[in-house]
């Protein structure tokens, strides 16, 4: 199937977006998808992206049903659920981007902070997908589930120990549900991102980090980029929003339970970071880092 092809036959389908409305992600992935002429169900907590939303999917030339729900109360993510089994017999995509992350160690944390932790990135995943799977099944045709996941979910990530830990269940639930929904041409996929412009606004360093980071002036973030992403630089959210349409079109029809990482390398280099004054990728510093910082 060619490129072309597969993007008409995403025209009509009825995707579900958990996330869907606000953020540079969420709203990005919902507006992608309504280009596609794909007609969007969405849900989020944040009031005023869900007044907006509207109008912005009319001018991408579909249409789209935005709800409120909060992911982290049970009762309201099956409220939303219920409304959109009054709204269609079907769904054909699910995408779950909401998602929370905040930079602690792990021994200043509490179990209150653990159990946000886990519901936020894992559990309200199994909770939808299960609401979600009769509608999934309906058509008989086949659906996509996309699942975000993070490059936490595959390194040690300290100071996110519970975050990577929830995000890294997601990733092998993604994976066991693929393979008990293969025969029904259910795909199960991750799309994994790294450094985004939605890690920011969800509080992924602490108010202290960024701190220390605007007395370094603008440029001190992006050169660390440089430093850290082998592409040097980011990956932007129209590059995220085309790994989603991938896994959902008919391009990827063969493909489920993988992780896609959407980011620009760092999964790929696992830790060897390109250190300045000629010392190159390597996981640690050499003499002439090392000399600039200590000389």
């Amino acid at each position: 199937m060619g490129l072309r092809a597969a993007h008409e036959a995403l025209a009509g389908k009825i995707a579900v977006v958990v996330g869907g409305c606000a953020g540079h992600i969420g709203r990005g992935v919902t507006l992608g998808l309504a280009r596609e002429g794909v007609h969007v169900v969405a849900c989020d907590n944040d009031r005023e992206g869900l007044a907006s939303i509207g109008a912005e999917v009319e001018q991408a030339g579909s249409t789209v049903s935005a709800h409120y729900a909060d992911v982290a109360d049970e009762s309201s993510l099956d409220a939303f659920w219920d409304e959109v089994a009054k709204q269609t017999d079907r769904v054909d995509i699910l995408i779950h981007v909401a998602g929370l992350v905040e930079r602690h160690l792990f021994a200043e944390t509490t179990r209150t902070l653990h159990a946000r932790d886990i519901r936020m990135n894992y559990d309200y995943i199994v909770q939808s997908c299960l609401r979600g799977l009769p509608l999934l099944r309906a058509s008989g045709r086949g659906a996509s589930i996309v699942n975000f996941t993070t490059i936490e979910a595959h390194r040690g990530a300290a100071s996110y120990a519970v975050y990577a830990g929830a995000k890294a269940a997601t990733t092998n639930f993604t994976r066991a549900l693929a393979v008990e929904l293969g025969a029904d041409m259910i795909r199960v996929n991750c799309l994994a991102s790294d450094t985004t412009p939605a890690r920011a606004s969800n509080a992924a360093l602490a108010p202290e980090d960024f701190a220390r980071l605007a007395e370094l002036g603008s440029d001190a973030l992006a050169k660390s980029i440089e430093f850290y992403v082998p592409q040097k630089r980011p990956p932007s959210v129209e590059e995220v929003v085309d790994g989603v349409l991938f896994l959902v079109s008919d391009l990827s029809r063969a493909i489920t339970g993988q992780t896609i990482h959407v980011d620009g390398g760092t999964s790929a280099s696992l830790g060897f970071l390109d250190w300045p004054e000629g010392d190159g990728f390597m996981p640690a510093p050499l003499g002439g880092t090392l000399k600039r910082m200590f000389g």
